[in-house]
């Protein structure tokens, strides 16, 4: 099943999070966090049901070459996209609730 594609605002926020802390750490790195990370959603949108089941629907992608994670589920006619997150963290807790508005993350 190929699907549309779709990113949540939190998803979105977690991508900008991840590619300005990879850009302070060194110019380009950003972009190239974010051609890996285009690369494995292209793969998702392609073969969705391929990755394996974390917690109830949510399935869990890889992301090469960083150590990050797509969330994401598959639903009939698209995937929605629920985070991307660091896979050294408890991704369980985030994933069943909503972060505070001011929630701060010192590193992605």
């Amino acid at each position: 099943m190929t699907g549309r594609l779709v990113l949540r605002a939190r998803a979105e926020q977690d991508l900008r999070s991840a590619f300005e802390w990879y850009e302070a750490e060194r110019a380009g790195l950003g972009g190239e966090f974010l051609m890996e990370v285009g690369k494995r959603l292209d793969e998702i949108g392609q073969y969705p049901e391929a990755c394996p089941v974390l917690y109830r629907e949510v399935r869990r992608a890889l992301v090469a070459r960083f150590p990050y994670a797509i969330f994401h589920v598959v639903m009939p006619n698209k995937v929605v996209v629920l985070a991307v997150l660091r896979r050294l963290n408890d991704h369980r807790s985030r994933l069943r609730t909503r972060p505070a508005r001011n929630e701060h993350r010192s590193a992605p």
